[in-house]
């Protein structure tokens, strides 16, 4: 009986990696459509702190943008003192006819830092639409005029855009990446396939001002930790649509170990499970490798070899064509083992996000309160 079990879960997990592997050979990633001539005003927000190797390119690529329409830059930090101030004071000067201010946002608007900066930008800002993004997203100078077209239709509340992890310098981070870079974007494609997108994608998140107003602002979003999803979810519930860009953005993260990529993906888990418990609860099924490694150690013999080595197998192949469609490299190549480690180390970290609401953030502990809110311990 067991080994039937475990052969119907094999069977499943086999079924919904063949339905993700599809849905992004379907998606039209990185498709450029017609460049627009004139496009409404846009403000830039970019809530900072720290820096690293990156960051100065990261930001840069942003003065670098060719959009048809006028554009502002809001760069925010919490502290006088931080030392990414002084990279953004560079920029201001290599650019200087570009609309773009620093300003330090001192005030403690809610528990989660990044929102409470966006709080003390969002008065500043001048234009129609309004574009979000983190302090280490790289982009394209076409990426801004390929998102804001997205928006010229009433019906649309909020565009995502996918986004790869575009630095993964140790095996460690190969884990991340095949997290972000094969599995996320896919997972969010199937979530997409069956039912109507109700969340946002935090690396870059493009709404009207209007809308942003309507929902309350990023007031509204101060103490939650998911920003991203209870903006996606507040405008859901405006009646707007979200939709998905075809542009992809970089995100450029510093070199992390296995501990402190453990310790971001328990914090993501958590985080998931809390927002969405139902959705979260049966992902443990989309597990391509623990169920057909269950299914071998139920009954070894040439079936169970056969099915599982099949299984595993071609789970390997198909994250190495999500992981190539997304990030356009094969570097990925040398690593083609890690999608199965990063799948037993997933029902980990699945098993054990059920201990607690507890996480440690910005090296300050909290804990997740049911509605999603953050409580600083």
């Amino acid at each position: 009986m067991l080994a039937r079990i475990l052969a119907i879960l094999t069977a499943i997990s086999f079924l919904l990696t063949l339905w993700r592997w599809i849905l992004s050979l379907r998606f039209p990633i990185h498709r450029r459509d017609v460049a627009h001539t004139c496009l409404p005003g846009i403000t830039f927000l970019k809530p900072l702190k720290g820096c690293d190797a990156e960051t100065r390119e990261c930001i840069k690529s942003w003065f670098l943008q060719k959009y048809p329409g006028p554009v502002q830059f809001l760069f925010g930090v919490a502290s006088a003192d931080d030392a990414v101030r002084a990279i953004v004071r560079e920029l201001l000067e290599e650019f200087p006819n570009v609309d773009a201010r620093l300003i330090v946002c001192g005030e403690n608007r809610g528990a989660n830092a990044k929102v409470s900066t966006l709080c003390q930008l969002e008065p500043h800002c001048r234009h129609e639409l309004i574009m979000v993004s983190d302090a280490d997203v790289r982009v394209t100078p076409d990426f801004a005029a390929s998102i804001a077209p997205l928006l010229e239709d009433p019906a649309v509340g909020l565009v995502n855009c996918f986004y790869t992890l575009a630095t993964p310098s140790t095996p460690a981070m190969q884990w991340e990446a095949v997290a972000i870079n094969a599995d996320f974007w896919t997972q969010v494609l199937q979530s997409r396939s069956l039912r109507p997108v109700d969340f946002a994608l935090g690396a870059v998140m493009t709404l009207p001002a209007a809308q942003l107003k309507a929902i309350g602002g990023f007031a509204s979003l101060a103490d939650y930790l998911a920003d991203d999803y209870q903006l996606g979810r507040k405008v859901a519930l405006s009646g707007k649509r979200i939709e998905f860009a075809t542009v992809v953005a970089e995100c450029c993260e510093a070199s992390m170990i296995w501990s402190q990529v453990w310790a971001h993906q328990s914090r993501w888990a958590r985080t998931i499970r809390v927002c969405q418990p139902a959705p979260f609860f049966t992902s443990i099924l989309a597990n391509a490798t623990l169920w057909p490694m269950l299914f071998l150690l139920s009954s070894i013999n040439a079936v169970t070899i056969g099915v599982s080595a099949f299984c595993v197998l071609f789970r390997i192949a198909t994250a190495a064509s999500q992981q190539s469609k997304l990030t356009r490299s094969q570097q990925h190549l040398k690593y083609w083992w890690m999608p199965p480690v990063k799948d037993l180390l997933d029902a980990a970290v699945w098993a054990l996000a059920f201990s607690g609401n507890k996480i440690i953030w910005r090296g300050e502990q909290y804990r997740i309160e049911r509605s999603g809110k953050l409580l600083k311990l």
